[in-house]
Order: structure tokens, then sequence, then C-alpha cells
């Protein structure tokens, strides 16, 4: 019959080994887990890293910036929106708003780049939002469109009083809060000709087709010569 003594002895063992073995599976249980929160970790980083799809802005692929409250005299930095009180612009460029004129009927275009991107003209400038009445010189739309609609034979107008009405400043070298200077220039085309002198100046005609174009020279550059007009226009 086996002892006492030898049953103890083969005991032994068995309990030595069991605090290894538990080492060992606790050891693989945290490796597990932390293998997980590493993996877990990284997946969320993965999904929080992709990048969100930017909200649209209608500023032309410009980077001019300015402060939504920012008033100007001179009408800040594009793109230039309508005045929200149209009437001290037209009188300020000598013009009245009534109803639409017959006695002269015709349209020129405007195109205005700055730094290489085109700029929308402003639609409805000339026009009071409340009674819908207009000024002879007046847009419908953002096309670049004016509208020359006068009661008088011959009145003739100019494309600074245009301007004035959309309450942006129009000079020889400015537009808007943009200077020429320090390599910029502002030179205006009329049919894809080269202009001098004051752009505000310039006397508009039936079709015509007018330039502004402000930034560093590109001598690759072509301004429109013509408009394909609407019929009727």
């Amino acid at each position: 019959m086996m002892s006492l003594k030898k049953i103890k002895n083969r005991r032994r063992p068995i309990r030595q080994q069991a605090p290894q073995q538990h080492r060992r599976r606790l050891t693989a249980v945290i490796g597990s887990a932390t293998a997980g929160l590493i993996l877990a970790g990284g997946l969320g980083y993965g999904l929080s890293a992709e990048p969100s799809a930017k909200a649209a802005s209608f500023d032309g692929g410009l980077n001019y910036s300015q402060p939504a409250e920012a008033a100007s005299s001179d009408g800040g930095l594009p793109p230039w929106t309508t005045p929200a009180d149209p009437l001290p612009g037209i009188k300020a460029a000598g013009l009245t708003t009534g109803p639409m004129g017959t006695a002269e009927h015709y349209h020129a275009h405007l195109d205005i780049f700055i730094d290489g991107k085109p700029v929308p003209m402003a639609a409805d400038i000339g026009i009071e939002p409340v009674s819908g009445t207009m000024t002879a010189l007046h847009t419908h739309d953002s096309r670049g469109v004016i509208h020359i609609e006068s009661h008088t034979k011959g009145d003739t107008y100019t494309l600074g009083q245009l301007f004035t009405q959309w309450g942006v400043t129009l000079t020889a070298d400015r537009i808007g809060a943009l200077t020429a200077g320090g390599g910029k220039t502002l030179t205006a085309y009329i049919d894809g000709k080269r202009a001098d002198g004051d752009p505000a100046a310039i006397v508009l005609k039936p079709h015509m087709q007018v330039a502004l174009v402000y930034g560093t020279p590109d001598l690759s550059f072509t301004p429109p010569a013509a408009y394909t007009f609407q019929p009727g226009e």
C-alpha cells in the first residue's frame, strides 16, 4: 500500500504547475483583449479619418473672404450681390424707377474676370423689389445681360451707372475693394479689343460685349469678343 507521504509528494507538482498555467491563460486573455482594443481603435480612427465632403460655396473658385456683417462703401470683395435697398444707388446713378420704357430697347453684355475666375453679375440690379418698378438700366438674371429700356429716344447709359446702382466701385484702377497695383491690373475690353481709360465711362450700345479683367496679366488670356443673346434680346 502506498504511503501517505508518497501521495502528498505526487500532488506537489500539480500544485506548483497550477499558478503557471493560470498566468499563461491570463496573459493570453489580456493579449487577446489588447489586440482587440488596438484593432477596434484602429478601425475607429480609420472611419473618423475619412475626409468629409466639403459644402459647395459660390465663390467662383476665389479665395477671398470677408465677414458677412462687414459693410463696405465700395462693395467689398467678390462675388457682389444685389443691394437690399437699391434706391440709394439708383439715386446716386441719376436714375429713377418706373414702368419699362419702349422708346429705346436694347441689350449689352458684361463679363467679369477676377484672378482668372469668372464672377457673375448680380440679378435685379436697378429693380425695386417691392413694387417691381425698374430703371432704364437694369438686369434680370446673372447671365451678364444688361437691359436698356428707356422712355426717351436717344438716351444713353454708362457702365458706371450700372455699377453705381449695384453698389460696386468701378474706376480706372479699382473694382469693388480690389485695387490695381503690386503686379495686378484692371483692364477693360470692348468686343474683344482693349479699351483704355476709365471703364465706368463706357457708353453701352446694342449687343456690345464688355469684359473687365482684374489680376496678374496673363498673355494667354483671350477676352470674349461677342455674346450669344437669346432670341429677342
